[in-house]
């Protein structure tokens, strides 16, 4: 199994949304943590320092099978 580590910034919006921001995808943890520790200390994300996230996929997996149904989201 290959895996890449995502990291991405979120944060609320003055709406009540979300923005979130895909800062890379990295070919282990301890490289998405060094990153993390490299950007946080930029304009918006210093503002948020724990809006980061890393996540765990693996490669050539399909994650969301199903279409979208119904009305968008407000």
């Amino acid at each position: 199994m290959s895996s890449v580590f995502v990291v991405f910034h979120a944060r609320e919006t003055s709406t009540g949304g979300e923005d979130l921001k895909l800062i890379g995808a990295f070919s282990s943890r301890e490289k998405a943590q060094e990153v993390i520790l490299t950007v946080r200390d930029q304009p918006g994300f210093c503002d948020l320092p724990d809006g980061f996230s890393t996540t765990e996929y693996e490669v050539d997996k399909v994650f969301w099978q199903e279409g979208f149904g119904g009305p968008d989201p407000v």
